[in-house]
């Protein structure tokens, strides 16, 4: 096997030479005579929201609407970004049942996209900026070790990739009980978590953790299982997921085999010579201080997740640590 370094002279890594201009097709780095572009944004959800033309609001406190979201493309990652989210638009067609039937490398596909769009875009306003400043391009080393593999990754979207031993990533499909045209979109690139909250479902996406967070978060995820929840469960699902990955100390690494007929990618072990657990310690008042934020709809506030530091607030566990079904939840009106 080769490692990732080595694979850098037969992979595209754009994080190379910071190749982030709209001549290049950000997957395959073809030169591109005409620029094509693809929507960062799954073009079905911006319609049936009527979001293309909202603003987004960028790291350097910019904005773009959400149609000015796009990646540079060749014809072929076109064509095959086109398929990929018509498959996934079907999924959704069928709400839950649908998208719980999709394959989780197609979804990864999907949200990996989506999130790799986003770093994209706030990469080249990044260097726009950095230009305007005379300054050079100052980035954080580990974040283009979790970018670059990101990317190798999503090369599954016009490769064939195989996974070896276990997948690099987390995905989790829940009923939720959500009111009609639902539409809640989150991301922390720095941790490459993501949620959505949408139609009867939601998705939560850990997209560099190699299973991990669903072990880290087993306990809440047993209770949950199967079940429809409410959207507040979900939100504190979500919380705890996006905090797990705040605590989540590791920097993946992965052996890359590139083979003729496909490429192989293997997750290291993440144990390693570090001795310290995986993740860091948990602290009630920084994960009542995320979940504060996900509960913001219904107001809560951290004195009252955290009353009993010991046990902070939920909606999902009694004090029992039973499930609470939807129909015994009381919540503000």
């Amino acid at each position: 096997m080769l490692s990732l370094n080595a694979m850098e002279r037969s992979l595209y890594n754009p994080f190379d030479k910071f190749d982030f201009d709209n001549n290049t097709c950000f997957l395959s780095g073809i030169a591109l005579d005409t620029p094509q572009f693809y929507p960062v944004f799954p073009g079905w959800i911006l319609k049936e929201h009527k979001m293309g033309d909202q603003p987004f609001k960028m790291l350097d406190e910019s904005y773009k609407n959400y149609n000015e979201l796009k990646l540079p493309c060749s014809a072929k990652v076109i064509e095959e970004l086109t398929k990929l989210d018509e498959t996934v638009r079907i999924a959704f067609e069928n709400g839950y049942e649908g998208v719980q039937a999709l394959d989780k490398e197609t979804l990864f596909q999907w949200i990996g996209k989506w999130v790799y769009g986003i770093i994209f875009n706030e990469i080249q306003a990044g260097i726009r900026q950095q230009a305007l400043s005379g300054e050079p391009l100052n980035f954080s080393q580990t974040l283009v070790h979790k970018f670059k593999n990101l990317h190798i990754m999503l090369q599954s979207i016009v490769e064939e990739v195989e996974y070896e031993t276990i997948l690099p990533f987390s995905i989790s499909v829940f009923k939720v009980d959500n009111p009609e045209n639902t539409y809640n979109y989150r991301d922390e690139i720095n941790t490459l978590v993501y949620s959505l909250r949408i139609k009867d479902l939601g998705i939560i996406a850990c997209l560099q953790d190699n299973g991990t967070n669903l072990k880290y978060n087993e306990e809440f995820l047993s209770l949950v299982n199967n079940k429809k929840i409410h959207p507040i469960q979900f939100e504190e699902l979500c919380a705890r997921f996006f905090y797990s990955c705040y605590l989540f100390n590791r920097l993946p690494d992965y052996m890359i085999s590139p083979m003729e007929d496909k490429i192989y990618i293997e997750p290291m072990p993440l144990v390693g010579v570090n001795s310290r657990p995986i993740f860091d310690h948990f602290q009630a008042k920084t994960y009542g201080q995320v979940l504060e934020n996900f509960w913001k709809p219904w107001g809560y506030t951290l004195f009252e997740i955290i009353k009993d530091p010991e046990h902070p607030m939920s909606f999902i566990a009694d004090k029992n640590n039973d499930f609470i079904s939807i129909d015994k939840l009381s919540l503000p009106s």
